[in-house]
């Protein structure tokens, strides 16, 4: 664990025994009463389903509050309508409750349509505000750059009666999308950019999820998101570290409406080796098909992991082994597997499943006989209980478990050679017997019948290996997932290539399965343990009568 923190970049404090700077933060308001008590919150735009960046955000705001006696809204940034959707607002609250979440308070920052609109009025009086007839293209290129001063709109100068006059008229719906704009008056040659007259309000004239056709103009983030954290006495407000540049503007707008001072505290936001976060990107791959859909296993969405196996357990151990820092890095996906093996560890069971199966006869074993040995459903609870597994003359095993011409420290199964078939017998390699393509058809083995468990003298061989009985086994279908993309840093793309040029062709493999009969029983609601190959987890998507998908989990141990 502690060499996979050090590739990865973990927090050090992540331990839990140091605080992090925002739990000092928060230590210090409680302890001098800036606060009698916290109150943060989550503010996600329906825009499109939640990935692993935004669980660590969620563990972040809910966890702070309620390590501290607080409490967290969830607060909907429903301010572009021709973006969001009630699918995206559903699925945002399932992920947060599957994580182990509960909310104080549900908002939307449409509730707030009418109060920011009035406080945009009292700005536009107090000569603060104004309305810009300018295109997009011209406020861009008249705005300047970082060494050159902006240069003021024609409009900067106009009355706060006429641009009173000319809000409300946007509000009536008597102008076009794109005519007019309402814009801070700040200053043109501030050396933050965002403070150059920075844009309140545009007009869209498009049908929004909550309030119809009730508004047709909407505001930007940077006016109703401090904003509407006022409305709320929001006292920690918690973003990542690109908004760092917004605190002057989010501080600006509290100040000159004089009212419930909250402030915004940054931290560095989550990157994951091979993967992308945008969700620019993430919808472009599932626009063009390049995966199945936004809960495509092999997606980093909160969905996507749900369905792959991962548990909330596995991601807020992520959440807190990554920590709170305060500069940019990037998080080895190894970190993430390691977690979920770590929780899946102790509480999957476990079955015999072949994936990549060849015949094994026991030339010696009685035809048509059948025994019943017992394994184990988790090694590390006994309550958990045992499963009985059937044992017949013909089994399936690995076709990796055998190699006609072995390396030495081979210790599973080649002519002449001795194994453990798992619980059960010991059985030794009498013949290879091939078809016509040369290709290995089937294994002829005897086996020890004084080998059996608990009974006889134990004798011990150095192979161990699975298998699954052919009159009994169940067929699966089984989604091998990798990697989604071949680079690790795709923030880092070679000149004149884009993201999509890197993914994995080898990103999804189907395989058909043989499995124990008991596996398909299992009831757990948790992925499975595979035995020796890894976690899987049932599909319900892919599953129906007649058919059983499992996706892959994660490795027993790291492929990378």
């Amino acid at each position: 664990m502690d060499e996979i923190k050090k590739k990865t970049g973990a927090d050090e404090m992540a331990d839990g025994k140091s605080l992090n700077f925002l739990e000092e933060i928060v230590e210090e308001h409680l302890k001098n009463g800036v606060h009698k008590s916290i109150l943060t919150r989550f503010p996600p735009e329906p825009n499109g389903y939640l990935h692993i960046g935004h669980a660590k955000s969620i563990c972040l705001n809910f966890g702070l509050a309620k390590k501290y006696g607080g409490m967290t809204n969830l607060r909907f940034d429903d301010t572009n309508p021709t973006k969001e959707d009630v699918e995206y607002v559903d699925s945002i609250k399932e992920d947060v409750k599957w994580l182990g979440f509960d909310w104080a308070n549900e908002f939307y920052a449409s509730d707030y349509f009418e109060q920011l609109y009035q406080w945009a009025c009292e700005l536009i009086k107090k000569g603060l505000a104004y309305v810009d007839d300018q295109s997009q293209e011209e406020i861009r290129l008249n705005r300047g750059t970082v060494n050159r001063a902006g240069v003021p709109s024609p409009n900067r100068e106009r009355s706060p009666q006429e641009n009173l006059d000319l809000f409300q008229r946007m509000r009536a719906g008597e102008f076009p999308d794109g005519s007019r704009v309402l814009r801070a008056k700040i200053d043109m040659a501030h050396p933050n950019m965002l403070m150059r007259d920075p844009l309140m309000y545009r007009i869209i004239h498009a049908h929004h999820h909550r309030t119809g056709n009730d508004w047709c103009i909407y505001p930007m983030y940077d006016y109703a998101h401090g904003q509407s954290d006022s409305l709320e006495n929001i006292t920690h407000s918690i973003c990542t570290l690109e908004f760092d540049v917004h605190r002057p503007l989010y501080d600006w707008f509290i100040e000159k409406l004089e009212i419930f001072p909250s402030k915004q505290y940054e931290f560095a936001r989550l990157n994951l080796t091979y993967t992308v976060m945008s969700k620019r990107k993430l919808l472009e791959l599932v626009r063009k098909g390049f995966v199945s859909g936004w809960d495509d296993p092999r997606m980093p969405t909160i969905c996507g992991l749900r369905r792959r196996g991962y548990t909330p357990e596995s991601i807020r151990l992520f959440a807190d082994k990554v920590g709170v820092a305060k500069r940019d890095n990037i998080i080895d996906l190894s970190l993430l597997e390691w977690c979920v093996r770590e929780d899946l560890n102790k509480r999957a069971n476990r079955y015999m499943t072949v994936l990549d199966p060849v015949k094994l006869v026991i030339t010696n074993y009685p035809d048509n006989d059948v025994e019943y040995f017992q394994g184990a459903l988790n090694p590390g609870d006994e309550s958990a209980g045992k499963r009985k597994i059937p044992f017949s003359k013909e089994l399936y095993i690995e076709r990796d478990d055998f190699m006609e011409d072995p390396p030495k420290k081979y210790f599973r199964l080649k002519p002449g050679g001795e194994v453990r078939l798992k619980y059960s017998y010991i059985i030794k390699c009498e013949e290879v017997v091939k078809d016509s393509d040369g290709n290995i058809a089937e294994i002829r083995c005897t086996y020890d019948p004084s080998s059996k468990p608990g009974a006889g003298e134990w004798r011990s061989v150095k192979g161990t290996i699975h298998w699954v009985s052919v009159e009994h086994a169940k067929e699966v279908s089984v989604n091998l997932f990798d990697r989604l993309f071949t680079k690790p840093e795709m923030d880092d793309l070679e000149e004149g290539k884009e993201y999509i040029d890197y993914l994995n062709p080898d990103s999804l493999k189907v395989v058909t399965g043989y499995a124990e009969e008991a596996l398909l029983k299992d009831n757990s609601a948790v992925a499975v343990q595979f035995e020796r190959t890894g976690y899987f987890v049932k599909d319900a998507k892919e599953s129906f009568e007649g058919k059983t998908t499992f996706n892959r989990t994660v490795g027993l141990k790291s492929a990378w």
